[in-house]
């Protein structure tokens, strides 16, 4: 959440740099700063008549050593008054709080300086590209692929559970577990403390990421309660309403966790195959980091989830996103696009961000530095990968015709097992 002290500060910096994401800001921030005048204008008010009513309570002492009662009893019903005007004060301060915090939940974090200025996904800029020398095209769809091998029942997913729903079977099933232990045991060689974590979270954690409020149409609702979109939201909660020490940072977590998403925001897109489910596998990393070395630790984090798509051989480019394309709690993007042959297109596998202490905020999640002060986290959050589109990849580029040649990483779970039509 954006702090509004800094609103008020900086107003036309806060302004000029929100739009870089492509909207106007202007009425928004507009609002916040005029809600927050009226509480500070209040508050002012309540601590005013405290004080004097303060004042009052002495000059009852006063009074009741001189033994004048009739005097005392005036004062007493003006301290009456006053503490029923702080009452309705204090509720009216209360309201104003809540609509204050709510129409600040809704603003994004503010972008990069350098973040490139862009509309959409199309504005995007390359960063490099690796394994491009020979690219598989026009390549069967991965749904295709899978189905002739047996490993994915489209219509069995459907008949459980309805559109964009699949059951991986037999060898299938085993890939998505291989994949899974491939990852993981990449991520926590590399620093990283692998987590098993709940699927449903309460609203404080999904608020505290940034899910809530703005994009409640896209979660599953449980009573008071929702499925994670990503592990993204339990595991930057581990550190919620914490005070670290900074020799604890930096702190990186990973987690394997079946991932839902209503995707509600993207009707006639990718309806066949694996690329946009409503219930999807994921590996994430998460980084809690000090305020200096956050932008250092994203560029680890996008060298970590690179090395991901090399253990599988597979050819991708990494972009920056542009201001138009960036998600509501990040600073700064990088996406990794892994080739799909038969679209003959790069698509998102990976994106790795830097939401600098804009959800430390929310969670309330600081450390104490080198000279005993606060501050606010930064935090960090990347997939290291998106099981099902690496699962697609895989089929598309690795599958000539007739049947799969495994990548040499995967080769060892499936000994003497052929993948043959």
């Amino acid at each position: 959440m954006l702090d509004i002290n800094k609103i008020e500060i900086d107003f036309d910096k806060v302004y000029s740099n929100l739009k870089k994401r492509n909207k106007d800001f202007k009425n928004e921030l507009d609002e916040v700063v005029k809600l927050n005048s009226q509480r500070k204008k209040i508050t002012f008010e309540v601590e005013e008549l405290k004080s004097e009513k303060n004042k009052m309570s002495k000059e009852i002492g006063n009074l009741a050593r001189e033994n004048k009662q009739e005097e005392i009893e005036k004062i007493k019903n003006s301290v009456s008054k006053i503490n029923l005007k702080i009452e309705e004060l204090d509720i009216e301060l209360k309201t104003i709080n809540d609509e204050l915090n709510l129409k600040l939940s809704y603003i994004p974090n503010i972008p990069n300086e350098n973040i490139p200025l862009g509309i959409d996904d199309n504005d995007n800029i390359e960063i490099k590209k690796w394994g491009s020398e020979n690219l598989k095209n026009n390549g069967e769809a991965h749904w295709e692929i899978a189905s002739k091998l047996k490993l994915v029942d489209f219509e069995l997913g459907s008949k459980l559970s309805g559109s964009r729903f699949v059951v991986y079977t037999n060898k299938g099933a085993k890939m998505i577990r291989a994949l899974t232990d491939i990852l993981i045991t990449r991520h926590t060689n590399n620093g990283y403390k692998e987590m098993w974590l709940p699927l449903i979270v309460n609203k404080e954690n999904m608020y505290g990421t940034g899910q809530l409020p703005k994009f409640e149409e896209d979660a599953y609702k449980l009573d008071n309660q929702y499925l994670i979109p990503t592990s993204e939201v339990p595991l930057t909660n581990t550190v919620r309403d914490k005070i670290l020490d900074k020799s604890e940072l930096p702190i990186y977590l990973t987690a394997f966790t079946q991932c839902f998403r209503r995707e509600a925001g993207s009707a006639g897109r990718d309806t066949k195959g694996l690329i946009r489910l409503h219930q999807f596998n994921k590996v994430e990393m998460v980084k809690i980091t000090d305020s200096e070395s956050s932008y250092e630790e994203l560029e680890k984090m996008l060298l970590d989830a690179e090395h991901c798509l090399q253990l599988f051989n597979l050819p991708y480019r990494v972009v920056e996103l542009c201001g138009g394309d960036i998600g509501f709690s990040s600073a700064k993007t990088y996406d990794l696009e892994v080739w799909f042959p038969n679209q003959n297109k790069y698509r998102e596998i990976s994106s790795c961000s830097n939401c600098l202490d804009f959800q430390a905020k929310r969670i309330m999640t600081r450390y104490k530095n080198e000279h005993g002060k606060n501050e606010y986290v930064h935090t960090l959050n990347g997939s290291g990968l998106a099981i099902d589109r690496l699962f697609a990849a895989i089929m598309e580029n690795y599958y000539d015709g007739e049947k799969l040649i495994l990548p040499e990483i995967l080769k060892p779970y499936f000994e003497n097992q052929d993948f043959l039509k």
